[in-house]
């Protein structure tokens, strides 16, 4: 590397000074002092000879430079993530870091107990779980192994279907206690109905397909799913929710479940390149085995 280009040390601040707009923070995050941030970052404004970020009362704003950099620090982060779990797998034993990423309520509420299965027999495998709706690239290596539930279209990717996880409208027997039942759709337009705070490609699939929903009020909004099934749970309202959640506490009561049910295709998928390595290979193959299983058990307690 010539003596000229910045270290990815000075990337790797830069994009902690990004993410929380502070020297301070960008400290506490990285282990550093906050002298040295600041150092950090003046350091890389002289090479790319621009300024990064200007000073306002809520903390440091990035300039345009600095957004242009933006994606770039952020692909040397997941490339040198990447790099060190790679390192840190090697040879035929089961060792060493797999990330994987999944939605919020997966990686909260199905995941746990299949990964402690997974760590209970291979003691030396390390966990990162990425839990969040944003898709990570496995082609990039921002995980290395993900629970998607769209098909993915990336070529170059080991891939598994799952099958569909049913979402439906769930209540609380406390709410249903007070507010009564809905018979109909329409109904919900009389009761308290939990709903996203924003439209995603999902929602508007969904209420393209059940058009219904588009006159329903909601009356508690999050753009959270947990805070959603959080919702459900305490009896705010009527909501949605795989029925492999909701069969898990007898107090939340299926509304509506001849007129409303949401198909969640689900898929685990690799990078194909990962298959010959022993710790994403069993990593992957007891995710899909305890997916299934929640899958099947699900269809079990509807069929019941």
């Amino acid at each position: 590397m010539s003596t000229n280009e910045p270290s990815w040390d000075l990337y790797r601040t830069f994009l902690a000074v990004l993410q929380h707009g502070s020297l301070s923070a960008a400290a506490r995050e990285l282990g550093l002092t906050q002298p040295t941030i600041g150092r950090h970052v003046d350091a890389l404004e002289q090479a790319v000879g621009h300024e990064l970020f200007t000073r306002s009362p809520n903390g440091l704003l990035p300039t345009e430079a600095a957004l242009d950099l933006r994606p770039y620090a952020e692909t040397l982060a997941a490339t040198s993530a990447a790099l060190v779990r790679a390192a840190s797998g090697r040879g035929n034993r089961i060792e060493g870091v797999v990330r994987i990423s999944a939605s919020e309520v997966i990686g909260v509420e199905v995941l746990p107990p299949i990964l402690r299965e997974l760590q209970e027999q291979y003691p030396a495998l390390v966990i990162e779980l990425s839990s969040s709706d944003a898709v990570e690239d496995l082609l990039q290596r921002e995980a290395d192994i993900a629970v998607r539930m769209v098909e993915p279209s990336q070529e170059a990717l080991l891939v598994r279907r799952i099958g569909d996880l049913a979402v439906g409208f769930f209540a609380h027997s406390s709410y249903l206690e007070r507010h009564g039942r809905p018979e109909t759709l329409a109904g919900l337009a009389g009761h308290r109905v939990i709903g996203f705070d924003r439209h995603t490609g999902y929602i508007r699939a969904m209420t393209k397909r059940y058009p219904q929903l588009n006159g329903i009020g909601f009356s508690f909004k999050a753009d959270s799913n947990l805070a959603q099934l959080a919702a459900i749970r305490a009896g705010l309202g009527i909501g949605m929710c795989q029925a492999g959640l909701a069969r898990r506490d007898p107090a939340l009561v299926r509304v509506l479940p001849q007129a409303f049910e949401v198909p969640l295709d689900t898929w685990v998928a690799m990078h194909e390149n990962l298959k010959s390595s022993p710790r994403c290979r069993v990593t992957f193959d007891a995710l899909v085995e305890g997916l299934l299983d929640y899958r099947r058990r699900q269809n079990e307690a509807q069929q019941a």
